[in-house]
């Protein structure tokens, strides 16, 4: 696993593709993606460990955002072109706007992002002129903090869960405070157990710098685990079950030096091996 901090003006994709020319390796994927104009945490799964990405608990998430009220865009962020204007909201409207938006919300997602409807993505029928009628989806947003405010703008740190459109937020709150608002800057700093801090920047994969990889058992510190003797090893390098030892239903089985051999699923008595990380 390595952990990459996104500059602005850049898509997810291409860091995994900057990635994939430093380590040398074409199997490379993301657990999460951040818009061009976003920055910040990357969790890329090199090799086998892609076969982790399902598994792997990067939740909840924690955004420093910088929202801006007096106007809208259509893609509800500084990229976009502007919609909608108003005045700048009362301070105790944009708190009441938070506390509305703060617990299990309803949320629709931005004309511009990748949901689907009937097969179409919305970005493109956006940008054909034809958005489309997106239903709204319930999603997690567990605090906000607010770390500076003046009269147009509002620097808040969000923790939420997945699925969460930070830019969505932003143009509700606006709308709830009875103004209009949009995202003007959004850094990922952290998602489930990993933080930005610990991660490597754009350029130095670019110079060269030996990239510092996690071992795969980073990835999913969140389960439980079994230590496999010899013969257990054995079989489950095979694909065959080995006996469970607790009641978790999904469990990490490593090897006698504590390295991820396989992730299992408790059947009755046993673990079966649902994914199988080594060979030999």
């Amino acid at each position: 696993m390595l952990l990459v901090d996104k500059p602005a003006g850049m898509t997810s994709h291409d860091v995994v593709a900057v990635a994939r020319r430093a380590l040398g390796t074409r199997r490379i994927g993301h657990t999460g993606t951040l818009d061009p104009f976003a920055t910040g945490l990357l969790i890329l799964l090199v090799g086998r460990a892609t076969r982790l990405a399902q598994f792997v608990d990067d939740e909840p998430k924690v955004y420093d955002a910088t929202i801006v009220f007096g106007f809208e865009t259509n893609t509800d962020d500084v990229m976009g072109e502007t919609t909608r204007r108003a005045d700048v909201p009362d301070p105790v409207a944009v708190d009441r706007g938070i506390e509305a938006l703060t617990g299990r919300v309803e949320q629709r997602p931005p004309d511009y992002s990748a949901k689907k409807r009937s097969g179409q993505r919305a970005y493109v029928a956006a940008r054909a002129g034809t958005p489309l009628a997106l239903d709204a989806v319930a999603v997690d947003v567990y605090a906000w903090r607010i770390r500076r405010r003046d009269a147009s703008s509002l620097d808040v740190t969000i923790t939420c869960g997945g699925g969460t459109y930070i830019r969505a937020l932003a143009r509700d709150l606006g709308r709830l405070a009875g103004s209009a608002a949009h995202l003007a800057a959004l850094r990922r700093v952290r998602s489930g157990v990993f933080t930005v801090a610990d991660a490597r920047s754009v350029a130095e994969l670019k110079d060269g710098d030996p990239p510092n990889l996690l071992p795969l058992r980073s990835a999913i510190p969140h389960l439980s685990t079994k230590q496999l003797g010899a013969a257990e090893l054995q079989r489950v390098q095979h694909g065959n079950s080995v006996d469970a030892e607790g009641d978790a239903a999904l469990v990490a089985l490593l090897d006698a030096d504590g390295v991820l051999v396989a992730l299992a699923t408790r059947e009755g008595s046993l673990l079966r091996p649902r994914v199988v990380m080594r060979d030999d």
